[in-house]
């Protein structure tokens, strides 16, 4: 029983064509973020430095880059829903399968001692992702328009109200300068 649980989890979340990610491998990572209510695409690229629990749902990868002389590195597990995106740029040829040697030296050292080959563009894209873009922004426009047309009932509702006090008020006028001429003709 538990096996068919964790087949039938697995196959829910488990992305059909993961990409294929080597150590040595120089990545851009799209990955969608959500800042408040809007979404937008942030890129990493880096170096991967390590690939681990292969293609299946516990596989992730680790990218590491250096900004600004700081070395930063992010592990993205490697069907992660939120990642729309892995572009390889290029391979560089090294003999370990885990490049935790490069965190010592200088992006200079690193450039001097891998000579990378330039590998054809290879790009792996979610494409049930920009579908769900594609969904996202259709509900965005659908929300906009009923936005809209609830705004304009709701102006022409009150513009309909202006509309009945000024002809209330203006009969109170005429009523209130009919009882004054009335009084002004008794008053004669």
């Amino acid at each position: 029983m538990n096996a068919a649980l964790l087949q039938l989890v697995s196959s829910r979340f488990e992305k059909k064509h993961a990409p294929l990610l080597r150590s040595g491998d120089v990545v851009r990572v799209h990955q969608k973020v959500r800042e408040g209510s809007k979404e937008r695409i942030q890129v990493f690229e880096g170096i991967v430095i390590r690939v681990r629990g292969g293609r299946g749902l516990d596989g992730s990868f680790t990218v590491r880059r250096v900004a600004s002389g700081i070395g930063v590195e992010r592990v993205f597990p490697l069907h992660l829903p939120s990642i729309t995106k892995v572009e390889k740029v290029k391979h560089i040829n090294l003999r370990q399968s885990r490049l935790y040697y490069l965190r010592d030296l200088t992006p200079r050292q690193i450039k001097k001692s891998a000579k990378g080959e330039l590998v054809d563009f290879v790009t792996w894209e979610d494409t049930s992702a920009a579908d769900e873009v594609e969904r996202i922004k259709t509900e965005q426009a659908a929300e906009a328009e009923a936005r809209q047309a609830a705004d304009d009932a709701a102006e022409a509702q009150d513009a309909a109200k202006v509309e009945a006090a000024k002809a209330k008020h203006a009969e109170a006028e005429h009523v209130e300068t009919e009882t004054q001429t009335d009084k002004e003709s008794k008053a004669k």
